[in-house]
């Protein structure tokens, strides 16, 4: 569960989205992933859909290598948001079907989110975006010529 007063705004690229909406969906199947898949899909209700082209550097989409910190812990961390299937259990690589990778899909940089667990809160701060392979940001506002 996550606060509700505490919740950042989300952006999804149109690409991700569908995908994103069909594991969170799944995801409620597995007695294992409903927790993740339950996040995911509260975030992807509230999130601003727009093209892929349109998705600020700042914000982690998937496949987006993030720094992000433990806000309880304060450990740091790099990792790249990827799908489950692409998750080869390295420590370099974070499932978005996992809560760390549910809670930070969509977020900008500098933004936190804290969420409730069997074992107590959480909350995660995304430091910075160091890559993000969506295309050129083109302000919504402005065509490229």
């Amino acid at each position: 569960m996550i606060k509700q007063e505490c919740l950042p705004p989300v952006t999804i690229s149109a690409g991700d989205y569908d995908r994103l909406a069909f594991l969170a969906s799944f995801g409620l199947s597995s007695r294992r992933d409903r927790p993740a898949a339950e996040m995911l899909g509260n975030e992807l209700i509230r999130a601003t859909i727009l093209t892929p082209r349109a998705i600020p550097p700042f914000v982690a989409t998937m496949h987006s290598r993030l720094e992000f910190r433990d806000d309880v812990t304060w450990d740091v961390r790099c990792a790249m948001l990827v799908y489950p299937d692409e998750d080869d259990g390295q420590a370099d690589c974070i499932s978005v079907l996992s809560p760390e990778g549910a809670a930070l899909i969509g977020l900008r940089e500098d933004q936190s989110i804290t969420w409730r667990t069997p074992q107590g809160w959480r909350s995660l701060t995304l430091l910075h975006v160091l890559h993000q392979p969506h295309g050129r940001f083109v302000e919504p506002w402005r065509e490229i010529s």
